[in-house]
């Protein structure tokens, strides 16, 4: 089990008065609170810290954390030049690097960034997985890559990542269409599906899909991108969830959890949420803590520290059967 930590990184989760180099303190202290993962969200809509220039400034300020993006946007960057960076994150984090890519969505969270991009929004999802398989190659020395979008006749030598092969790259998404490429193209799967049990139903055809391309069932890894706030009590989680949501999204949180995954509520109400998830197979939670304001995300911070190392239990037991699922002997969670 690994649970991480969004970051805080749009000026929508911050406070008149915040300080944005605060935000790497934030992420030093979830490392030292003993969080497994650090990860930061990527957009042209919203102004906020651009994803890789805030990885680049983590990779000395940490020291173990995985550092990863959930999820990067490759259409917004030239693909030759963002392999050279995300090479050169892994190369300072001494390979700590996790890649989740995605697309974008139709409307305004995703379309309007393809126009500032120069790029058609039709074939996206072939641009996306062409962009990847260029970055290995280029990572691997080819000197070659000839997609159906993305060609290259003449590659420069590139800067290799710590890793051979370069950092692990995940795909978001939960459609079909999503599932089949995940299982066949990526190293591990980071969607917010408000439903565990189409997490559960969707994992389970990524890992047969998986075998059916050769693939061994665990090949990907199974995460899990989820908005998360420990209160008082479920309605007063709600209600200040309810602005977090329309301070980010533009929406009331009765519309984002009909798309994204949500857990609100008293420490035992979100160690059951949770676990839900984790007992449908997840083993890599990202958390996006749901407050304004950096003060208030340090208290989240601490307050979900001391509540995840309870998900030990939702790791080895299948809460829906009480079952024993693969791997009750494993170490407990880092959190």
């Amino acid at each position: 089990m690994d649970i991480g930590v969004l970051l805080p990184t749009g000026e929508a989760q911050w406070e008149s008065g915040d300080d944005p180099r605060d935000v790497v303190a934030l992420a030093v202290r979830a490392e030292q609170l003993g969080f497994s993962s650090l990860f930061v969200n990527d957009s042209l809509i919203s102004p906020r810290i651009e994803a890789l220039t805030m990885l680049a400034a983590l990779a000395p300020a940490t020291e173990r954390v995985t550092l990863g993006t959930g999820a990067l946007l490759p259409f917004l960057r030239r693909p030759v030049q963002a392999a050279q960076s995300l090479a050169s994150i892994d190369l300072l984090s001494g390979g700590r690097l996790a890649v989740a890519v995605g697309a974008g969505f139709p409307g305004r969270f995703g379309q309007p960034m393809y126009t500032l991009s120069e790029l058609p929004w039709e074939r996206r999802f072939r641009r996306l997985d062409e962009t990847v398989a260029l970055w290995r190659a280029l990572w691997a020395g080819d000197t070659a890559f000839h997609g159906e979008l993305v060609h290259f006749d003449d590659l420069p030598p590139a800067t290799k990542p710590f890793r051979a092969g370069g950092p692990p790259i995940w795909l978001g998404g939960a459609t079909p269409a999503a599932l089949a490429r995940a299982a066949k193209l990526y190293d591990g799967w980071l969607p917010y599906p408000p439903d565990p049990a189409d997490y559960r139903s969707g994992l389970a055809t990524i890992r047969e899909t998986a075998v059916q391309e050769g693939r061994s069932a665990d090949a990907v890894t199974p995460a899990l991108f989820v908005t998360v706030r420990v209160d008082t009590d479920e309605a007063a989680g709600r209600a200040r969830l309810d602005r977090y949501s329309r301070a980010n999204y533009g929406m009331p949180l009765a519309d984002l959890e009909t798309i994204q995954a949500v857990v609100t509520g008293t420490a035992d109400q979100v160690t059951a949420g949770l676990g839900a998830y984790v007992a449908a197979g997840a083993r890599h939670l990202v958390l996006r803590l749901g407050a304004i304001g950096l003060s208030a995300q340090r208290e989240q911070l601490d307050a979900v520290a001391a509540l995840v190392g309870r998900l030990a239990d939702c790791a080895a037991w299948d809460l829906s059967t009480a079952a024993p699922i693969p791997g009750p002997d494993s170490p407990r969670p880092r959190i």
